[in-house]
């Protein structure tokens, strides 16, 4: 069968195509309902409203919050952001991972840079955090817990429920990154235990360029606004809103609500196709095999053979090696070092990310491809 030609995207987990359903939806709000959802004193403006107010309830029963508690941004990182620099202070302490995105760990830089504290946590060789040593890191000055849900290269699940138990235990306001469970997974506020939560729309159908942050009641004067301008979103995120952009994120909610369980289910099933035939190949291993994690996510590593070079010979595949933030870069990936991963094993990773659009077929193409690429250059290797 002859698949050189054929263009095969599997990077969902760096981003997704809209839904033509979100598409439809956003289109009215460029032209004829393009008011801004500021302006009290004319319909224009009242329409715009209207469709941010529907939207903000979508996102909010996506994951079980409600809609008061929910503020749009630009993205994760941005709601990031807002979350960790609300809090923190420069005689403060914050607990997170080491395998976090680096919109995380950046973040956690600059103010570490300001006097807070950051203590990274580490993790075992299928990416799990010890929750004792989380425990055991809690100091009197530490201001919050950061922890994501999903690992965005591995896919590897955190225990969230159980680290949001431990912060509530202390008194700490836990945020988590979301950003590759909601509308995959399923994330609910109330069984997490988060105070603090970051959504991307782009990672679930949506249009790039907004997100959302979810803030729980106790955290609402807490949260300092690192923005100065308008009252726009509790004042945490003023500047004219992207009503567009909002009522594409609010319709992505809404389809991925309603399809999670059944889209889960087939994902899953496709996952296990992929990994069976991936695992076939000679030296290929799987990052957190065995452990809980996304069937949306695979990160595999090949003996002998560099994650590029096998990206380069499949010049007709979309995957990556690791995050899109950092995936053109040669060095090996901070999650997999973090897993103990030894360098040139690291070096050899790949991602691959499913997506509702990937069918039996595509996982049929992308094994027989992938086996031919790293065999290919097996031999150019001896």
């Amino acid at each position: 069968m002859d698949t050189k030609n054929k263009k095969l995207y599997l990077d969902y987990s760096a981003t997704t195509p809209v839904d033509p359903q979100v598409l439809q939806a956003m289109l009215p709000y460029f032209t004829e309902s393009f008011g801004n959802a500021s302006s009290a004193s004319h319909v224009y403006g009242w329409d715009a409203e209207e469709a941010v107010e529907t939207a903000r309830e979508q996102v909010a029963e996506l994951i079980g919050a409600k809609s008061k508690q929910i503020i749009f941004t630009s993205g994760s990182t941005e709601s990031i952001n807002i979350a960790l620099q609300g809090v923190a202070s420069n005689k403060g302490h914050i607990i997170t991972c080491a395998t976090e995105h680096n919109a995380v760990l950046r973040t956690c830089k600059t103010l570490e840079n300001s006097g807070t504290e950051i203590t990274l946590l580490g993790v075992n060789e299928k990416g799990n955090i010890d929750l004792n040593e989380l425990e055991a890191a809690i100091q009197p000055n530490t201001e919050l817990i950061c922890i994501m849900a999903v690992n965005n290269e591995t896919g590897v699940i955190h225990p969230i429920k159980s680290i949001g138990e431990i912060a509530k235990k202390h008194h700490l306001p836990l945020v988590v990154d979301a950003t590759q469970a909601v509308g995959k997974i399923g994330f609910n506020i109330e069984e997490s235990g988060a105070d603090l939560v970051a959504l991307s729309s782009h990672k679930i159908y949506g249009p790039k360029g907004i997100g959302a942050l979810y803030i729980a009641k106790r955290m609402t004067k807490r949260l300092k606004p690192f923005l100065s301008g308008g009252t726009q979103e509790k004042g945490l995120r003023p500047g004219t809103l992207n009503v567009p952009g909002i009522v594409g994120m609010g319709k992505a909610c809404e389809l991925a609500l309603n399809s999670l369980n059944e889209e889960y289910s087939r994902v899953k099933k496709l996952q296990k196709k992929l990994e069976k035939g991936i695992l076939a190949i000679t030296g290929s291993k799987i990052n957190g095999y065995q452990t809980d994690r996304s069937p949306y996510i695979t990160n595999i590593v090949f003996e002998g053979v560099l994650g590029e070079k096998v990206i380069r010979k499949l010049k007709h595949i979309a995957i990556s090696q690791g995050s899109a933030c950092t995936s053109n870069t040669v060095e090996p990936s901070h999650v997999l070092s973090a897993m103990h991963i030894p360098e040139k094993l690291a070096l050899s990773a790949i991602r691959i990310s499913i997506g509702k659009f990937t069918s039996a077929k595509d996982i049929d193409i992308a094994i027989q491809d992938i086996t031919d690429a790293v065999n290919a250059l097996r031999k150019v290797n001896i």
